[in-house]
């Protein structure tokens, strides 16, 4: 396990180390699940778009080689009609 100085006045210390003894725990088991917490988020969320990305590609979902092959007034135009309005 690494070792981490942080420069932090007395008072927010005093008051961290009261709040973490009423939790029943210690200021630098607070900081590392702090750390822990924000390293893992992010690492996490780089990994679930990295699994979306892979699903979408195997799933083969899309506009095709060709492209988009209609316009959006057409899908507007087929609503209109579905409901007797042109």
């Amino acid at each position: 396990m690494a070792e981490l100085r942080i420069v932090v006045d007395e008072e927010t210390l005093e008051h961290a180390r009261v709040r973490a003894r009423q939790e029943g725990t210690a200021v630098d088991a607070v900081m590392r699940g702090y750390l822990e917490e924000y390293a893992g988020s992010r690492r996490e969320q780089i990994e679930a778009a990295r699994r979306i990305i892979e699903d979408a590609r195997r799933g083969g979902a899309g506009s095709g080689p060709e492209g988009r092959t209609w316009k959006r007034e057409d899908i507007y135009e087929e609503r209109l009609g579905r409901y007797g309005k042109k």
